[in-house]
């Protein structure tokens, strides 16, 4: 029988002034815990329409904190997003790659300044966020044990489910992380906000996509902080230029070109390395849009490394896997070396690219996740003996 932590009851509650994060506070009220609502300002958002979202939000934060009848306090973490996230994200960019911001901020904000900050500043025994997840421990319930790995697990409503973008956390900060949403579905936090102090904020609307870009277009965004660097798109098929762009930044694998005067669509099926110039193929179901195999760095694990690819020899192991967190779990096979991970997909995927995340699972465990570093050659590649 594993010993138990004595059972704390003061958390820190990463609130934004959304729905998720308040009902999560009046959750743990409910349960008895000793609440303390923390606002994170990652960045400084006043766009060039003159309106600042983060201010917004910070307000519904504290008004939140109010009716919960709960320490409401502020940090910035500005400095720190630029330096751990977004000059990563524009360097990835630069590189031809697309980066996951989600990821590397939780990772190193929410997960890491703020779990630090609980734990020295405020003398928590956990952190809790809206997000909807699980442990294997139910923390509402009792602390952890020690001595035993604590495994991050699907929430349930499986449409809202964000572990893909918490494959990067730290064994120390999931141990002391409460998830109070993981077992409802969206439909009954709305309804529990509804029904409770908190009803104004069940309508509204949810932030979507990447957090710093606000109304503008990516492009737009994006060219604020890397320079035009134009090239050509090049059919895969013929080898003849039939466009021109301002820089690889602007584009994913995957992504229409809309080129003038073309029989279909075309789509980018590559970026060429040490180059501008990207390939393109006519058409969104194109063979080179798909493949089988794709190559990663070496995952962080959350909880431990899975015994088949333990040094020193590696065998294979069986999981799943997403590169996006709305797409299906895909049966895979994961080899390791020195330095990577070889993953072939059973099933063939579309648009892979580098820079994207694997994000690896075992039933309803998510075990961690990868940078895509290489996608391989294509299935139009392979069909066409193009291998050089």
């Amino acid at each position: 029988m594993h010993l138990l932590r004595k059972f704390s009851r003061k958390v820190a509650l990463g609130i934004s002034g959304g729905v998720d994060s308040a009902v999560s506070g009046l959750l743990l009220k409910q349960k008895g815990f000793e609440v303390i609502g923390v606002f994170m300002r990652n960045w400084d958002q006043l766009e060039e329409q003159g309106y600042c979202k983060s201010n917004q939000d910070e307000e519904d934060a504290k008004w939140v904190c109010t009716k919960l009848d709960i320490p409401f306090k502020s940090v910035n973490y500005i400095k720190d997003y630029w330096n751990s996230v977004f000059s990563e994200l524009i360097q990835q960019y630069i590189n031809g790659c697309t980066p996951n911001p989600d990821i590397l901020c939780n990772k190193h904000i929410k997960f890491g300044k703020f779990y630090d900050y609980a734990q020295n500043v405020l003398d928590c025994d956990y952190i809790a966020t809206g997000h909807y997840a699980n442990c294997s421990i139910d923390f509402m319930k009792q602390s952890s044990p020690e001595n035993r790995a604590v495994h991050l697990l699907k929430a349930k409503d499986q449409r809202k489910d964000q572990t893909f973008f918490l494959c990067n956390i730290s064994q120390n900060a999931l141990s002391r992380t409460i998830f109070p949403l993981g077992n409802l579905t969206k439909r009954q936090v709305k309804k529990i906000a509804v029904e409770s102090s908190l009803k104004r904020l069940a309508d509204k609307k949810e932030s979507v996509g990447i957090c710093f870009v606000g109304t503008r277009s990516f492009k737009s965004f994006i060219s604020e902080y890397i320079p035009p660097s134009p090239g050509c798109f090049i059919d895969i098929e013929s080898g003849k230029v039939v466009g021109k762009h301002n820089g690889r930044h602007n584009f994913t694998i995957g992504q229409r070109c809309n080129l003038q005067g073309t029989e279909k669509p075309y789509y980018v099926v590559q970026k060429l390395k040490d180059s501008q110039d990207m390939h393109v193929a006519m058409g969104r179901d194109h063979r080179a849009l798909f493949s089988n195999y794709f190559e990663t760095e070496l995952a962080h694990w959350i909880s431990d490394v899975p015994r088949q690819l333990v040094e020193p020899v590696s065998g294979v192991f069986e999981c799943e896997f997403r590169f996006q967190h709305t797409h299906p779990l895909r049966k895979c096979t994961v080899m390791r070396t020195n330095s990577k991970l070889i993953v072939n997909s059973l099933d063939e995927v579309s648009s892979l690219a580098p820079g994207q995340y694997a994000v690896f699972y075992l039933g309803d465990r998510c075990l961690g996740g990868a940078v895509i570093s290489d996608t391989g050659p294509s299935n139009y590649i392979l069909q066409s003996n193009k291998i050089e």
